[in-house]
């Protein structure tokens, strides 16, 4: 039985500020998720880590530190996932390996946040309204095959001249978006995105 959800996630910066509201963005984002959490009576903590490396370090830790809890790691992939599972994925890229738990504890952004932001054409229209161009982005209806490169640049192209916000900034922006995104166009767009809503609601809904 499951008493309280930690997840670890990649991202935010540095500052103190930016993680709080990319944190906030992020719980937005898990409401579905969050709203079971409640009705269970399970604790649910979202912690920003900025770095990847930092994230990784801070899941390990909290697996020895919080026994009891259910704890994450949520990072993006960087790279395509090919036939392999998220801690195959990692190993193979990062040379992590998993402390002795399984994919369950263990989800990817593929291949980085910013495919979860071009799911949702409509939620980036209206953002950054007149000016908006979205022709410059891929129209893959799988996000999770737009290479990691093409994902911030073409993001950037278009928003460039939009009059209200200007050009995308994953520090000002990307935790505003993460609150209006249409949950279930993301999870279409992105299997392993899916993955997270399914597994999680699974878990907690489990023996309580």
């Amino acid at each position: 039985m499951i008493k309280e959800v930690r997840i670890y996630i990649e991202g935010g910066g540095d500052g103190k500020n930016t993680k709080a509201s990319l944190r906030q963005g992020f719980s937005s984002f898990f409401k579905e998720l969050v709203e079971v959490a409640k009705s269970k009576k399970i604790k649910w903590q979202i912690i920003l880590c900025g770095s990847r490396n930092h994230a990784f370090r801070n899941f390990k830790n909290a697996l020895a530190d919080h026994p009891n809890a259910f704890v994450i790691l949520l990072v993006d992939s960087e790279a395509p996932v090919v036939k392999q599972s998220p801690w195959e994925h990692l190993k193979s890229r990062d040379n992590w390996d998993s402390p002795g738990v399984d994919d369950t504890h263990c989800y990817l952004m593929v291949q980085a946040m910013e495919a979860w932001l071009i799911a949702d054409i409509d939620t980036l229209k209206r953002f950054y309204g007149q000016g908006f161009k979205d022709n410059a982005i891929p129209k893959n209806r799988n996000v999770e095959m737009i290479e990691k490169d093409l994902l911030e640049p073409s993001l950037k192209a278009a928003t460039r001249d939009t009059k209200s916000k200007g050009e995308y900034q994953k520090i000002q922006h990307a935790s505003k978006l993460l609150e209006m995104l249409d949950i279930d166009k993301v999870r279409k767009a992105s299997s392993e995105c899916d993955r997270i809503f399914t597994t999680l609601t699974e878990l907690m809904e489990q023996g309580n």
